[in-house]
């Protein structure tokens, strides 16, 4: 008998709940994916137990011989993983690391230049509903009409504005980015630049995508939880920046990783969650094996196949494709919405999210769009034959979102396809 159960009944409930939804349910949240039992029996170790203020070497309480063990392997792999001279992973997830970043690197009054919110930003980054928003200033460059990053404007703001920094970085974008140009136009304007790369962060680490850090970029972040396949957390990664190159970086406090460390302890947070961080480590000794490379590259077939297949059956997709792991799907000018699409879906057991199109002209719980990724499921041994059935469950969906005859149909057939792909651990 479980602990939990002889505990918490109800508790207990809802997690055998949970784990038979998931197991039932197609997971194409683009924010979801599935943690391997190892990640999960370490997150769950006896590290929740330890307090551990400060860093490897540095702690404000006693006997941290393990937590050292354990951050600093966490740091040396996200460092070679990413080809960072600098890792923090103390920073509890999205919002929190890009706060410290944030707080690190502007004062109040600096500005930074941005991905607009409905062309793919995130809300982190920050938009005008945020706090953040009333410290810094923010300045929007969006996207052409193909749906790719509108470098002319982001230059012209650029010079106007001056920005502290140009931030690179999406939630809903579906093409990789030309870190290239941003280099350029922040080496012009003398602005740093912090690429936020929370969704693709596991297909970097793969080497299936381009690695911001190698074109010129300073900091850059990503969670440990989607592509990555981690817990909740974050990294933030950064290259060394040394007003006096005559002096060593830990002999100044105007470098990057300094700034960065002190922002996240003891100017954003107290004392990090050391069995997060103990997952993290597993995580990425995973993300450092051949199978993880096989499965990063799997998400790219999968996702080439996913646009192709919509495109085919007469969808629109925003940038007409993808280069990444997602596609966001644009029904202006059809009967169906981003929450119609969304819900219609849930009928069937297949969990997405509704997703604002560039300039989208419907408010933000009834954006225009809809946003699918295949990460989770590929996680779970789905490759391109399947990916195609996956979209056949979807159009046959939407072409009878109002026949819930066909739609519970649909159901079954979504719960048995699912059956030959378990989720890890349960």
């Amino acid at each position: 008998m479980s602990y939990i159960q002889k505990v918490d009944e109800k508790i207990y409930a809802a997690i055998l709940a949970e784990q038979k939804r998931q197991s039932e349910w197609m997971e194409l949240i683009a924010s979801e994916n599935y943690q391997s039992p190892a990640v999960l029996e370490a997150q769950s170790s006896h590290f929740a137990n330890k307090y551990s203020e400060g860093f490897p070497g540095r702690r404000y309480y006693g006997w941290q011989e393990n937590t050292d063990i354990i951050e600093q392997l966490a740091i040396d792999r996200a460092k070679e993983i990413f080809h960072a001279d600098h890792a923090n992973v103390q920073a509890l997830s999205w919002a929190a690391a890009n706060l410290c970043v944030y707080s690190a690197l502007m004062q109040p009054g600096d500005s930074i230049l941005w991905m607009d919110l409905t062309h793919g930003g995130h809300l982190t980054h920050w938009a005008p509903v945020t706090f953040i928003s009333k410290v810094f200033n923010f300045h929007r460059y969006k996207t052409l009409p193909d749906g790719k990053v509108d470098f002319d404007q982001v230059r012209a703001l650029a010079h106007e504005h001056k920005p502290k920094i140009i931030l690179a970085g999406f939630s809903a974008y579906s093409r990789e980015l030309e870190y290239e140009k941003f280099a350029e136009i922040a080496k012009e304007v003398g602005a740093i630049l912090f690429a936020d790369m929370s969704h693709i962060g596991g297909l970097i680490a793969a080497g299936v995508l381009r690695n911001p850090l190698d074109y010129g970029f300073h900091v850059m972040m990503t969670t440990t939880h989607k592509s990555l396949r981690g817990p909740r957390g974050a990294l933030i990664l950064s290259k060394w920046i040394v007003s006096n190159p005559l002096k060593k970086p830990e002999d100044t406090i105007e470098n990057i990783p300094t700034r960065i460390d002190r922002a996240v302890f003891p100017g954003m947070q107290g004392g990090p969650h050391m069995n997060t961080i103990c997952a993290i480590a597993v995580a990425l000794k995973e993300a450092q094996s051949p199978q993880f490379k096989a499965y990063a590259q799997q998400v790219l077939k999968n996702a080439k196949v996913m646009a192709e297949e919509l495109v085919t059956r007469n969808y629109k997709l925003v940038t007409g494709g993808t280069d990444n792991h997602m596609v966001i799907l644009d029904f202006t000018g059809t009967d169906l919405d981003g929450s119609v699409a969304e819900k219609t879906l849930d009928k069937i057991w297949i969990s997405t999210s509704k997703s604002t199109i560039p300039d989208d002209p419907n408010p933000p719980f009834r954006p225009s769009g809809l946003r699918i990724w295949l990460p989770a499921m590929t996680t779970r041994g789905v490759k391109e034959e399947d990916t195609r059935k996956i979209i056949n469950f979807i159009d046959q969906a939407f072409k009878n979102k109002d026949n819930e005859e066909v739609l519970a149909g649909l159901k079954n057939e979504v719960k048995e396809f699912c059956k030959a792909f378990p989720v890890p651990g349960i």
